[in-house]
């Protein structure tokens, strides 16, 4: 058995491989987010741990002869936070989230100082990274920022418990603004731009490489085998595209969570800053990624229930699904920048907005209009990838959905209309980088990428309806054309943040 534990936003998940590509199980446990202020997003570290047990406990009590048969643990999780440590190791602050968009000021400061800094790093320096929240701190909290001897991202301070070492994986470490992403290594000259060192970093592997052991402490106290070896790990995203085989160049997926990603493998480093693409390393040697990222995805959808009173996000999808030609047609305009957005427009302060509101406007038709919304996101996140040259050197042709959304027919409809590509939805969609997380696990162990990394068996095919891309692409015009109106220095929410 191989162990994946996923440190998500909204929940920690674990999950029980076999050596036969079985999922044998999984167990989840609920974390909630602290909005201190506007812009502003943060999570407690030991809340990370603490749901980490208890997913693990869930599975220990479920399947007991499974769980002990644990051969090694792979870690995924939210990229980009920053866990401030000091010289014993007790976190200093609570976490500052990918999310979290104080940093902007920040943000122009470093690219103004050091313009070379996007292309070393494979992106622009924007408000979800990890350097500008390290300068915001070390200029909002000089005295904090003052103890600092230690910044990991989330997935590893689960492994300093588990293991009691520092470590990240390159996937993870190009979130940061301070990888050296060609090389895979940290750049010294990008960490001097936020007062660091290396020496505040922890050592980086590889994702499918052994990072440390599971200490006898630790395994005593969740039920498993002293010396387990703890993979690198990957960023949530390049963990989930190892659980879709997408190790290949020209293979990818596209991500439905909290945050929407279009993921395409290349078999080099290439970027595309302009578009506010990503360049990073892949969890995997030998290989990198290139990927555009909205802040805001099938969380959009989870607002719009709780706005709307529905009991659920599916049942307020059944009522989009339910609309015909004519009510969709008639449907406001979605901008779903509920948190500012990255790809392509690399903005922190603008707002999400709905267009053409009218007396009949319901909420099958709002409901349709945020589902749409989200995927014309994505839309615009693939025109930047194709920017990049990405589907022209790659010849994409088919991705794979994941994360909570995957499981809308609706939505995986509509994408493979809109962006032209074949979409599979799998079994394993919904289990995200937890699968990912397992299977470099195994890969530590010493398997073969190319007998652990395959694709999931296709769950449904979903090809590009001719029928219903003149009405998509008419609204997909409209949607491109309401940016500009929206931008930061004409948004309210852009007035009085801290």
């Amino acid at each position: 058995m191989y162990l994946g534990i996923d440190i998500g936003t909204s929940e920690v998940k674990a999950l029980l491989l076999d050596d036969a590509h079985r999922v044998v199980a999984t167990s989840g446990s609920e974390l909630a987010i602290s909005r201190p202020h506007p812009g502003h997003s943060e999570q407690a570290p030991a809340d990370w741990w603490r749901a980490t047990q208890a997913a693990l406990a869930a599975l220990r009590a479920s399947q007991a002869p499974a769980y002990a048969a644990v051969r090694a643990i792979g870690l995924s999780g939210q990229m980009h936070g920053a866990v401030l440590l000091d010289a014993h190791d007790h976190v200093l602050r609570p976490a500052i989230l990918w999310n979290d968009t104080r940093s902007a000021a920040q943000c122009t400061e470093l690219m103004n100082r050091a313009p070379w800094a996007a292309q070393t790093a494979g992106s622009l320096i924007v408000p979800g990274f990890t350097a500008p929240k390290l300068l915001w701190v070390a200029q909002h909290e000089p005295e904090l920022f003052a103890q600092v001897a230690k910044v990991l991202l989330p997935k590893d301070y689960v492994r300093l418990q588990l293991t009691g070492e520092h470590a990240t994986d390159v996937s993870d470490a190009s979130g940061t603004s301070w990888l050296d992403v060609r090389r895979r290594a940290w750049s010294e000259e990008l960490l001097a731009l936020c007062g660091l060192g290396v020496e505040h970093m922890p050592r980086v592997v590889e994702g499918s490489e052994v990072s440390a052991q599971l200490s006898a402490t630790t395994a005593a106290a969740l039920g498993l085998r002293a010396g387990i070896p703890v993979a690198g790990g990957g960023g949530d995203n390049a963990a989930s595209a190892v659980g879709m085989g997408a190790v290949n160049a020209g293979e990818g997926f596209l991500s439905l969570g909290t945050s929407g990603v279009l993921f395409i493998v290349t078999p080099a480093f290439q970027s595309n800053t302009a578009s506010a693409t990503h360049a990073f390393c892949h969890a995997v040697p030998e290989r990198w990624h290139q990927m555009s990222v909205m802040l805001s995805a099938a969380s959009c959808l989870q607002w719009a229930a709780k706005l709307l009173g529905a009991p659920n996000e599916a049942a307020l999808e059944a009522q989009a699904r339910a609309l015909d030609q004519r009510g969709r047609a008639a449907s406001p305009i979605f901008l779903p920048y509920l948190g500012g957005e990255r790809t392509p427009h690399n903005d922190a302060q603008v707002r999400a907005s709905f267009h053409g509101l009218d007396h009949d406007t319901d909420s099958a038709r709002l409901a349709y209009a945020v589902i749409e919304g989200v995927s014309f996101g994505l839309g615009d996140g693939l025109a930047a990838l194709r920017e990049a040259g990405c589907n022209a050197q790659l010849d994409v042709q088919r991705l794979s959905l994941v994360g909570g959304g995957a499981r809308s027919a609706l939505w995986a409809q509509q994408l493979a209309t809109l962006l032209d590509i074949e979409i599979a939805t799998h079994a394993e969609s919904a289990a995200g980088g937890a699968l990912g997380a397992a299977r470099l696990g195994w890969l530590c162990t010493g398997a073969a990428i190319a007998d652990v990394c395959i694709t999931p068996a296709a769950l449904q095919l979903y090809t590009p309806d001719r029928a219903e891309q003149p009405l998509l692409h008419a609204r997909y015009h409209r949607f491109r054309a309401l940016y500009p109106a929206l931008r930061s220095t004409d948004s309210p929410a852009s007035k009085g943040s801290p």
